[in-house]
């Protein structure tokens, strides 16, 4: 630990604390205070969040009533539903700009954005971030980023539609389609200002992590929290640059006549000076960002769903080292299975079982995972709190679309599911809804550090948990069988293949599903912005955690701490921990904080 830099950090944190009198420019916009740019990161990604949904619930309406004519398709879209008919062209942007804001907006930026820049200093004994500045400039440019995607919906020519994925040729060639226009370019330049935030964002973490910590605060004595964000952090840094580059390369394919991703292209019986090219090249470049970005999304709520199952169960973690071990795990083999993605693309078929087997390889640490946290609740004192429903769900969601990987990831069995709804039910259970409920967990459970010890409404948290654990199955479980049955993917209608009129009636049911628990969204909107005013004050340390953060003043100063920073003595699991009689080793309580000493003869628990 870099004992100048922190105490530099402590010199700083208290002059700005006590010297500077703060605005409401440079306390709640321009704020370098790393809790103000959580609140700022969740409550963006919030936004972006609903702004996908409505999207879903769009081409999901498309899908179950094909043709149909609703009056909010013509409110909405304007010119692109004439008489409420939604035109094939805005289906496409609809599928393309909802995948790429709920993966990148809200399930990295809103989930990792918010709980690294929360918790990192908090749970590691820092004043803040490393750097306070940059820190600032990461959510600026993550805001900047926003904006452009969703001024991206408005070009006249339409918003970006070739897949989330903007494959070649769709995206490299403007004229190719109505969606390859403006709209494509300000994707590739939001996109573009977000891997530029999300870099610094990193970096960040990845220093304060390393150089920051409290006296006492071993890396072995880290929250799960906290190792999820630094290699989450790490992920990030690695892959991202990959898919910069490749945005990059089509932005010169699209403006300058380059040939990167272009090779023998016909339009309209014209054929276009473009040779030499390959899109499959884009895919390589994509994936490699592409499939580690599933674990910078999922990792963040794996770290979230340890802790606060361990809180809830009143139990140790199972297997603190070896969470460790699973984290890096999968961080290291998250990097050479982009492949599983490509097996329909012409690949080798020797290259293609390598792929396979380093994917199927990666199920062993996301087992041990699971094993752990089922582990952990056996025999606990469980506490069913919002936060902790949440974080049993992501270990069902997590385990049922886990499954289902093993079926895609070997390259034999994906072939016949390849691109079908098999997939989408696939990937929306194991990243996107685990990812959300460990988005939902974490702010349940850290509302009150986030918003001056005001606690969410517990009743309006177990509605908002019922209906969205059951509407999310009714969604996405029924799409294993329509993509078994063959339905392909990003259709805009199934109508022109008979054998897929049975299936109809399954599209309306996931739909029903989907507006359902799009309604149970509103319930947690109203919960938390409610909350955030009117909600009732809670005990400093409410879930009685052991963790460093709860020991910070629930007033919110900058430098989290009035006083010298506490010093940490033990591992962050003391629960129900007990001596040689039997008895608690505080008395009459079931949990150790980290700030108290080892006492005579104990041994401190870190397996």
């Amino acid at each position: 630990m870099s004992v100048t830099a922190q105490a530099h950090v402590e010199d700083h944190a208290h002059d700005h604390g006590h010297h500077h009198k703060e605005t409401f420019i440079t306390k709640y916009i321009f704020s370098q205070d790393h809790k103000m740019i959580a609140r700022q990161y969740l409550i963006t990604g919030l936004i972006m969040g609903f702004v996908g949904i409505a999207m879903s619930l769009l081409f999901r309406m498309q899908l179950a009533w094909p043709g149909e004519s609703f009056p909010i398709f013509e409110t909405l879209l304007g010119k692109w539903a004439p008489e409420g008919v939604m035109d094939a062209d805005i289906y496409l942007a609809l599928v393309t700009i909802h995948g790429t804001i709920m993966v990148f907006f809200v399930l990295t930026a809103g989930l990792s954005g918010t709980f690294s820049n929360l918790l990192i200093p908090l749970q590691i004994g820092a004043r803040d971030m490393a750097s306070g500045f940059l820190n600032m400039i990461s959510y600026w440019l993550f805001f900047l980023s926003s904006v452009i995607m969703v001024i991206s919906l408005f070009v006249e020519a339409g918003p970006a539609s070739a897949g989330w994925t903007v494959y070649p040729p769709l995206s490299a060639l403007p004229m190719a389609q109505s969606g390859s226009g403006m709209g494509m370019t300000l994707w590739l330049v939001s996109m573009t200002v977000f891997i530029a935030s999300s870099l610094l964002g990193s970096l960040n973490y990845i220093v304060t992590v390393l150089n920051l910590r409290t006296k006492g605060m071993s890396m072995t004595r880290l929250p799960l929290t906290i190792w999820a964000f630094f290699v989450t952090a790490v992920i990030g840094v690695i892959s991202f640059p990959v898919l910069l580059s490749a945005g990059l390369l089509l932005l010169m394919d699209r403006s300058f006549g380059t040939s990167f991703f272009l090779s023998d292209i016909f339009i309209q019986g014209e054929v276009l000076h473009y040779q030499g090219g390959s899109p499959v090249l884009f895919e390589h470049l994509f994936w490699f960002l592409g499939h580690p970005e599933v674990y910078i999304v999922i990792l963040p709520a794996m770290g979230i769903v340890s802790e606060v199952m361990s809180v809830n169960a009143r139990k140790p973690i199972f297997g603190y080292r070896a969470m460790i071990a699973s984290i890096l795990a999968i961080a290291f083999l998250s990097t050479i299975v982009w492949g599983h993605h490509m097996f329909i693309s012409g690949m080798n078929p020797f290259l293609g079982s390598v792929f396979t087997f380093t994917t199927l390889l990666i199920a062993i640490p996301s087992a041990v995972k699971a094993f752990n946290w089922i582990t952990t609740l056996w025999k606990g004192n469980l506490q069913l709190n919002p936060g902790m429903l949440f974080s049993i769900g992501m270990v069902s969601t997590f385990i049922t679309g886990g499954l289902t990987g093993i079926i895609l990831g070997d390259s034999t069995l994906d072939i016949n599911v390849h691109d079908t709804y098999f997939v989408v039910a696939h990937f929306h259970l194991v990243m996107g809804i685990s990812a959300l409920y460990g988005l939902f967990a974490g702010v349940y459970h850290w509302f009150p550090k986030m918003f001056e010890g005001k606690m969410m409404s517990k009743n309006l948290g177990y509605i908002h948990f019922w209906i969205t654990a059951i509407g999310s199955y009714g969604i996405f479980f029924p799409m294993h069988f329509v993509g078994m049955a063959g339905v392909p993917r990003r259709y805009y209608e199934n109508t022109a293949f008979p054998m897929f009129d049975e299936l109809t009636d399954v599209q309306v049911l996931m739909t029903v599903f989907a507006l359902i628990t799009a309604g149970a969204q509103l319930v947690f909107a109203y919960n938390f912005i409610s909350s955030i005013f009117y909600g009732k004050k809670g005990p400093k340390n409410p879930w009685n955690a052991t963790t460093l953060e709860w020991t910070a003043e629930v007033k919110h100063i900058h430098g989290n701490w009035d006083g010298p920073i506490p010093h940490v003595h033990r591992w962050a699991y003391d629960y129900s921990k007990t001596d040689e009689n039997g008895e608690y080793i505080l008395p009459d309580q079931d949990f150790v904080p980290q700030t108290v000493p080892l006492q005579k003869d104990e041994e401190e628990l870190n397996h």
